[in-house]
């Protein structure tokens, strides 16, 4: 089984090293690390060339980022990775168990990094929402068989909820794996915005969403 390690960037030249430096022994085990370029103005592509197989470039927009990445993609798994997050030690293992025991899908357990005191309870609720509704986000570290993601189509072309909107279509064809192993992501959105403005912007933005509110409008709110 091997992965395509989809990383989707956009100005993340302070960042995009060491996460792509993570990704090293995954590259030596065989599998592929494809970053995604959405037109940055910093030096996050040539950065990027030095730490991965491919450096793509596309058009801005995370979902058309990861669909140009997983085009690109030639391993059975793909795995999408966010340019502020490090998978947990062993983490393909954990993604052939799932598969072995027959998931399609699945997403990891989250970790947020930051300042804020209420960083641990919002990763605690996201997990816990997510194994109970078979929803999950993009801070979770999605992984999907490669078959699977193209004949579904691959992400809608949102400007926000590709993760969400992507997963309730996967969650119709399988329950995901949600795997406890933990990802590590950056509060760096808690942070900037402030913790509970944050937390009050995102639930207020899915409960929209759930109740149809057009992705472009949920976009405009949350920038």
């Amino acid at each position: 089984m091997r992965l395509s390690i989809v990383v989707p960037a956009l100005n993340e030249a302070a960042g995009v090293t060491a996460t792509l430096q993570a990704l090293a022994p995954l590259r030596q085990a065989g599998h592929e690390v494809i970053v995604v370029d959405g037109g940055s103005t910093d030096a996050t592509a040539t950065l990027a060339a030095a730490h991965a197989d491919q450096v793509r470039n596309s058009e801005r927009g995370r979902a058309r980022q990861m669909n140009a990445g997983a085009a690109a993609a030639t391993g059975e798994v793909l795995l999408f990775l966010h340019a502020d997050t490090r998978l947990p030690a062993h983490a393909a293992q954990a993604i052939h168990a799932a598969l072995q025991s027959g998931a399609r899908w699945g997403r990891f357990d989250v970790c947020i990094e930051g300042r804020s005191a209420w960083l641990p309870v919002v990763a605690f609720m996201m997990n816990w929402r997510s194994r109970l509704t078979g929803i999950a986000t993009g801070d979770q570290a999605l992984f999907v068989q490669t078959a699977l993601f193209r004949q579904l189509g691959g992400f809608a072309p949102l400007p926000l909820m590709e993760d969400i909107e992507i997963t309730r279509r996967l969650r119709a064809v399988a329950r995901p794996a949600c795997l406890r192993e933990r990802v590590h992501t950056s509060g760096r959105r808690w942070d900037t915005r402030g913790a509970w403005p944050t937390i009050w912007l995102m639930w207020t933005l899915r409960w929209r969403y759930w109740r149809g509110i057009p992705a472009e409008e949920l976009a405009r709110a949350y920038r």
